[in-house]
């Protein structure tokens, strides 16, 4: 069963904004000048997104001169792909468990 952290990942990546920064990561190591060139977003409201994704662990920095690169942690990412592997796999095995009404 998920936890109450794995739900707040969950909340966390379901912001359309963060869930395109967490894709783009995905890809390669990126700047906040990059991110705000493939996102369209304003500096100010990245800036936020990126605090949070940070601290729900996500992301880690990188700095590099006056810039800070950022990074997807891919195992943050795996475990909660694994959580949801096991809950489709406890519902393949429910099957056709059914609760009788009272």
């Amino acid at each position: 069963m998920m936890t109450s952290v794995d739900t707040d990942l969950m909340r966390v990546l379901a912001d359309p904004l963060r869930l395109r920064i967490v894709t783009l990561l995905a890809q390669e190591t990126l700047c906040s000048t990059h991110l705000i060139e493939e996102t369209g977003a304003k500096q100010t409201n990245l800036s936020n997104h990126l605090r949070v994704l940070r601290e729900a662990g996500v992301l880690e920095t990188e700095p590099c001169g006056r810039y800070t690169y950022y990074k997807l942690r891919p195992d943050v990412i795996a475990s909660l792909a694994g959580q949801f592997a096991d809950l489709a796999e406890s519902a393949r095995r429910a099957g056709d468990n059914k609760r009788a009404c009272p």
